[in-house]
């Protein structure tokens, strides 16, 4: 663990941060690694040659774009598991059921079938995280964010896509017991470029251990007199 860092506990030793498109967990979770001296595990969504036009023309590319997901999603948790980074810790921006959320939505009742054979063939694997941070935020704040950040292919994503994907996000997670879970509402807050909204968020994540948690942290301006 950083010894900058100002709380004596040890952190969870695999922490996945998750939430929908543009809510920040990718950035978030390359601090905590920094922080902690972590491994950090990127789900690679610009490697995916069907993206793009999948924004563009989502009920043409939407089986190709969420099968080459799972497939890359399988290979990237299996290769790991057989290096064994988990016994030093990591910290990934994805856990593996997410995929089947995005499937359930983006997919025709024809496709899913197909999907859910491949699915079922690989053997998908519960994330059996030490901790799950599901960030949260409304679909005003995830679409000025995505816009923020000027990435060429996220610019034909549409706010009716944002709303569906944070409802569908929400039922999961409300029904989710398979790890320690951390709702945090993102909404006003800014960890990965504010210091004392990260400080507020890291205690909560090093002292979480069991059940299920929510906060809503309020944002922390600090004045220099």
């Amino acid at each position: 663990m950083n010894n900058s860092l100002p709380y004596n506990l040890e952190p969870p030793k695999l922490i996945v941060i998750e939430g929908p498109i543009g809510v920040g967990k990718s950035s978030l979770a390359a601090r905590l690694a920094k922080s902690f001296d972590r491994d950090f595990i990127r789900e690679k969504a610009d490697e995916n040659p069907f993206l793009e036009h999948f924004y563009q023309h989502p009920e043409q590319s939407a089986l190709p774009v969420q099968l080459h997901f799972l497939t890359e999603r399988v290979k990237q948790w299996n290769a790991l598991s057989q290096n064994d980074i988990f016994s030093n810790g990591i910290v990934a921006d994805f856990m593996l059921e997410k995929d089947r959320l995005f499937a359930q939505l983006t997919l025709t009742n024809e496709e899913f079938k197909l999907y859910d054979q491949m699915y079922q063939s690989l053997s998908v694997q519960k994330t059996n995280a030490d901790l799950v941070v599901y960030l949260q935020a409304p679909v005003d704040v995830l679409a000025t964010r995505i816009k923020k950040r000027g990435i060429h292919h996220e610019k034909g994503i549409s706010r009716d896509y944002l709303r569906q994907l944070s409802d569908t996000y929400t039922q999961f997670f409300h029904h989710y017991d398979n790890s320690p879970l951390l709702i945090v509402n993102a909404a006003d807050i800014n960890p990965v470029e504010n210091d004392a909204d990260y400080e507020q968020l890291l205690q909560h994540i090093c002292s979480t251990r069991s059940g299920r948690h929510f906060i809503n942290p309020l944002p922390i301006n600090l004045t220099v007199n």
